[in-house]
């Protein structure tokens, strides 16, 4: 295995030196926690093994008491768990992680699916050692389910490790796979655990490039499909670790330091475990999924002696031209590949009403709003359990019944955010996008993000009934509208975008290696006429051919479209093209990001959390919902129940469909 840390052996290692060193630094009133901390750091873990002994030795003291003593917070338990051996610290991580109240399955999950055989056995040997217990039979006492015993499987450090590959065994398994989940109703999870728990990782790799062809989903899209909870959590940290550790330690790392407050643990957990080992490989993928360094997010988020050392750990500042190690590209060009390979199964929330009897819904409706006070509760009953077509009818059902106008008695009964739900549910998609355009631009500002998600996500179709719907609604076109409210590059990007004339079909190999290469150059040239070659090909190729471009543009320019974008272009041009890029890659990400920025922080954006809400309901909000949780460690559910109140948040939790 090539070496990727950023901790090596010190040259001219003196045990007895440090430990003086070490002893004079907490001696007396105070300690000198920057020679502690410049000292440990620059030593490997094996060197530190050598300290302790020698410290002991010479002094008749344990180090590690000593450091406990000295030191407090964080500071302390980094310092003190970069002394321990990594399977004494990974065999503490297990039983902080079991022991007491709760379970962290994040912890558990973290670990067993991310170390290799050798490093499991040390681990169990170790917490036998430290404990005096045995640590399967912990985990059993702490888990239950499927979970249990996946976590099982993996703790006996038992997966084929020999570098063989038969090729039999993998078409066989790639439809196993497909059987046990895809294929009938209902889910064998042993099949899954059997397989993803034993296999190689070279096979499996291939296993799960096969079940994409015969699937047409991805695995990850199959777990997050078939499985729930901490299983499916765990079932996917295997499947991340199998195509990439790094990126798996990457996600993690970001996760733990963003938003409000910071996950310590797992911040001091990973740090310390992967420093001698692929930390290099780390912050080149850090730097990939979240187009900022490693070491910048942890300067921002963390403080004092405690960020120091965490800067020491993590090596340095990466180069943010866009460059990639050779390892960070190919597995930038493997993600976009994989982008390209996968058809997403899109699966809605919101799906036809059965026995669907309009009449007696105008009737309800009607019985609802009569008289004196408003049942809210039965209205959201009816209008959000049934889809856009069923609305319409029950619409026309209710003038014809009662010679009455739905939409203006419901504006009479209901008010605020419940109102604005309840009232974009009534329109047709085409209605609604073209009233979400016309609020976009109305007034003193214009809400540009808004512009660019409906344009961006919307397919030809639903463009050209979006652009019916304005005209009709406010008697001018919304080509028109959009000059008189933006300019620049960023208005043509708009125009463009607005003539629902985005090419379909699937990729042109050939024209997307010539594309790749086109966009390549442009990076080189003025900003203005980079702008408009990204223009000529992001807002007219189509999505598939796009993924096969920026796959391609990794290859000939070794850089990623996504932190090209984000380094040099700027404002409402550079959100456009990003928002452009995210959706080709994952659309149901994009709007779980949108969705997350909508509610993060103080203060919430009704206005964009009923726009994605309404809008995808009928599409693919099952997928954003999957997304957003294996995203923000936090199901959408939970998030709109913290975040909003009343009837508008039961509206919502209705539109959400469930709790994952």
């Amino acid at each position: 295995m090539v070496f990727r840390g950023t901790i090596t052996a010190a040259p001219d290692f003196d045990p007895s030196a440090d430990a003086e060193t070490l002893y004079n630094a907490m001696k007396g009133f105070g300690s000198d926690k920057e020679a502690i901390l410049d000292l440990i750091t620059s030593r490997s873990n094996a060197q530190r093994q050598e300290i302790i002994a020698a410290y002991k030795s010479n002094f008749g003291q344990d180090l590690i008491d000593d450091l406990k003593y000295e030191l407090t917070g964080k500071f302390e338990r980094l310092i003190v768990s970069l002394m321990r051996t990594p399977a004494y610290h990974d065999a503490k991580e297990i039983n902080d992680a079991v022991k007491g109240a709760g379970t962290n399955e994040r912890c558990l999950i973290e670990i067993l699916a991310s170390r290799n055989n050798q490093q499991i056995h040390e681990m169990v040997e170790a917490y036998k050692d430290a404990y005096g217990t045995d640590i399967e039979e912990d985990i059993v006492a702490d888990t239950s389910g499927h979970f249990k015993k996946m976590l099982i499987v993996l703790l006996q450090g038992t997966r084929d490790e020999s570098g063989v590959v038969n090729a039999d065994l993998v078409e066989q398994d790639a439809q196993d796979l497909y059987a046990a989940g895809e294929e009938q109703w209902g889910t064998d999870e042993a099949k899954f655990i059997m397989i993803l728990g034993n296999r190689s990782v070279t096979h499996l790799q291939m296993v799960f490039d096969a079940y994409e062809k015969i699937a047409e989903v991805s695995i990850e899209d199959s777990i997050k499909s078939e499985l729930s909870g901490d299983f499916e959590t765990l079932m996917l940290a295997v499947v991340q670790c199998i195509r990439s550790v790094p990126m798996f330690f990457a996600k993690r790392l970001y996760k733990s330091m963003k938003g409000l407050g910071t996950a310590d643990n797992t911040l001091i957990r990973i740090m310390i475990s992967r420093s001698e080992l692929d930390m290099l490989d780390i912050r080149e993928c850090f730097r990939l999924a979240y187009e900022k360094s490693l070491y910048n997010m942890i300067q921002d988020d963390t403080s004092g002696d405690y960020k120091r050392t965490l800067l020491h750990l993590c090596g340095g500042d990466d180069d943010l031209a866009g460059e990639f190690f050779p390892e960070a590209a190919q597995i930038a060009y493997k993600m976009w590949e994989l982008s390209a390979m996968t058809k997403v199964q899109l699966r809605p929330t919101i799906r036809p009403a059965s026995n669907f009897d309009p009449a007696a819904d105008a009737q309800a409706l009607r019985k609802a709003m009569k008289g004196f006070g408003t049942d809210e509760d039965a209205i959201i009953d009816i209008v959000a359990q049934r889809n856009n077509a069923q609305r319409q009818e029950i619409k026309q059902a209710f003038k014809s019944l009662l010679g009455r106008d739905l939409m203006k008695d419901l504006k009479s009964e209901l008010s605020k955010n419940l109102e604005r739900l309840i009232i974009g549910l009534m329109l047709t998609p085409a209605e609604f996008d073209a009233k979400m355009m016309r609020k976009a631009m109305e007034g003193a500002g214009t809400d540009e993000h808004a512009l660019i998600e409906i344009l961006v996500t919307r397919s030809n179709e639903e463009i050209l009934a979006m652009n019916a719907a304005y005209q009709e609604g406010y008697k001018k076109s919304l080509e028109e509208a959009i000059q008189s409210d933006t300019s620049g590059h960023f208005c043509r990007i708009l125009v463009s975008l607005v003539q629902g004339a985005r090419e379909e079909g699937p990729a042109d190999v050939e024209r997307a290696y010539a594309d790749a290469q086109e966009l390549a150059e442009a990076c080189n040239a003025e900003s203005d006429d980079m702008e408009m070659k990204f223009m000529s090909i992001l807002c007219t190729r189509s999505f598939p051919h796009l993924r096969k471009v920026f796959q391609e543009f990794v290859k000939c320019s070794n850089k990623d479209i996504e932190q090209i974008i984000k380094k040099e272009m700027s404002g409402d041009v550079k959100n456009a093209f990003y928002a452009i890029v995210r959706s080709v890659k994952n659309q149901p990400s994009y709007f779980a990001d949108r969705l997350y920025k909508a509610m993060k922080g103080l203060g919430t954006d009704d206005r964009a959390l009923i726009r994605i809400m309404v809008s995808r309901s009928e599409v693919d909000l099952f997928n954003v919902r999957k997304e957003f949780k294996a995203t923000h460690d936090v199901s959408l559910h939970e998030f709109i129940q913290g975040d909003t109140s009343g009837d508008y948040r039961k509206t919502l939790l209705v539109l959400c469909g469930g709790e994952d």
